[in-house]
């Protein structure tokens, strides 16, 4: 709660007590200043930012803040099937070929998540929240209500149960996205089924430092937050319509230049019967030719599913 006469927090420990007091905190790193100054740089640069806004500079509030922060342990096991290909080109003196190799790749795991977090405060947009992240867990301290003195401490208005099915997303996200890394050496990896089970969630309450800054513009308010560990700064800024039509004006102006001294030649190449294929593959079809080929089925974690081999001939120009 802030003090209506001096501006500065009041800790109220009947607030934090029993199931609402927190289990961690990060207290802050950085002061009001560098949040002004990252605020500054944020806006340098930005050639579609109007004039006003830099030269006003204008920031109405700085305020500091602890939200609050779900952050949750979890196990996920995963099942997921990719459907991925490996092409190969060449050419002879006749003839351009293609020979495309289709796979299905399996991976199977289980991962271990700690502490994912979700913002638990409803007035916050979660955009931003993202934005801001990561917060360094090194910094994690006990709760103790000292780290609190000169700021404001917001208590959660969204609950457990409202946040598992967003770090439920966040954790099937992270589990996608590593089992797809370990996926290599193809040309395309597409996923074809996807089973992402999250067991035994543990949840920590942790409050966590944000600077927010207001700032006014033609009566429209523009806030910008900042993460209070790390000077991560996420924010939305006002646009230019006038340099933003002069920039489409510039480029379209460019492309057409480009345009008028380029001469576009656009070549069709018909596909034409490729003896030499067919009779090395003992195929009777001209041009596109299927067959199963002698390939080591075993590559990385998965195996072809009706492993084929797909070869295109057209004659050169």
């Amino acid at each position: 709660m802030v003090c209506p006469c001096c501006g500065n927090a009041q800790i109220v420990k009947a607030r934090l007590s029993g199931l609402l007091k927190p289990d961690w905190v990060i207290p802050f790193k950085l002061d009001k200043e560098v949040a002004v100054s990252a605020l500054k740089k944020f806006c340098h640069g930005k050639r579609l930012l109007p004039s006003s806004f830099k030269e006003e500079k204008r920031v109405e509030s700085v305020q500091s803040l602890y939200l609050p922060f779900w952050l949750f342990d979890a196990k996920a096991r995963g099942h997921i099937r990719y459907r991925a290909t490996r092409v190969n080109s060449w050419s002879d003196s006749r003839f351009h070929y293609t020979k495309t190799e289709y796979y299905s790749v399996v991976r199977d795991g289980v991962l271990d998540f700690e502490k994912i977090p979700v913002d638990g405060s409803d007035k916050m947009d979660d955009a931003y929240m993202d934005a801001i992240e990561p917060f360094e867990y090194a910094d994690l301290k006990d709760f103790n209500t000292a780290f609190l003195a000169g700021h404001t401490a917001e208590k959660f208005d969204v609950n457990v149960e409202q946040s598992k099915e967003r770090a439920s997303g966040r954790i099937k996200t992270s589990v996608e996205d590593q089992f797809k890394r370990s996926v290599t050496g193809y040309t395309s990896v597409k996923t074809e089924n996807s089973n992402v089970n999250i067991e035994g969630s543990k949840v920590h309450y942790s409050l966590f430092p944000v600077w927010v800054l207001n700032t006014l513009h033609k009566g429209k308010s523009y806030v910008f937050m900042m993460n209070g560990q790390t000077g991560r700064l996420a924010g939305r800024l006002p646009t230019d319509r006038g340099k933003c039509w002069k920039y489409r004006g510039l480029i379209a102006g460019i492309f057409g230049a480009v345009l008028a001294r380029c001469r576009c030649t656009v070549a069709f190449h018909r596909l034409v019967p490729s003896r030499h294929v067919c009779r090395r593959l003992g195929a009777g079809a001209a041009g596109r030719v299927w067959h199963r080929p002698r390939l080591d089925t075993r590559h990385g974690h998965g195996a072809p599913e009706n492993p084929r081999v797909r070869i295109r001939g057209a004659r050169q120009p």
